[in-house]
């Protein structure tokens, strides 16, 4: 009568609950434990690419820059400019700054690296065209009448109004060739 009583309850035995209790448990904490480890994997590569980031910013990388030839440093007169173009498409103006005192000049001494300054193209204000005026000893940018002087530093028009000036890029003279030092991320980038 008891096992009459038992099945009419409608009450299973305990083994069989226990088994689909257990199946039931694993099954949650497998979701579980798998949901916790792409959550930590996701949280790790988040903040990896973060800090790896960050990490470039604040500590860029000299390695990557070339020397790229520009022309004979005794091709470009005192007080001229020669228009230069990487094969990534930046813009350079290289500016031979006047000469120095005639005496000084007439020893036959190679011509020092000093004497050439090689500044942007590009105006900082919004992106246009600056031009070496020699008359002027002056880069001048017609967009907006901004105004650099020779080193490169604004002094009149919108971007002497911000503070601004055109970045600078390294010059070096060998064996009388004028080179200069480029950004590999921007050599064969499409302009």
């Amino acid at each position: 009568m008891s096992d009459e009583s038992s099945q009419t309850s409608g009450h299973t035995p305990p083994a069989l609950n226990s088994h689909s209790t257990d199946t039931e448990l694993g099954r949650r904490s497998f979701l579980s434990n798998s949901a916790t480890v792409i959550m930590a994997g996701g949280l790790a590569g988040g903040y990896g690419t973060f800090f790896a980031m960050a990490g470039r910013y604040l500590y860029p990388s000299t390695q990557n820059k070339v020397w790229i030839f520009v022309s004979d440093a005794a091709s470009i007169a005192p007080g001229e400019s020669l228009p230069f173009q990487s094969p990534g498409g930046v813009a350079v103006t290289i500016t031979r700054r006047a000469e120095k005192p005639a005496d000084e000049v007439a020893s036959g001494e190679p011509l020092a690296v000093d004497r050439f300054l090689a500044l942007s193209s590009v105006c900082p204000h919004l992106g246009c065209r600056v031009h070496w005026e020699s008359n002027n000893n002056r880069f001048f940018c017609p967009c907006h009448n901004g105004v650099f002087n020779a080193n490169g530093i604004a002094t009149a028009g919108p971007p002497a109004a911000e503070g601004q000036k055109l970045p600078h890029y390294t010059l070096q003279i060998v064996d009388g060739a004028l080179y200069i030092e480029m950004p590999t991320s921007s050599i064969g980038r499409k302009a």
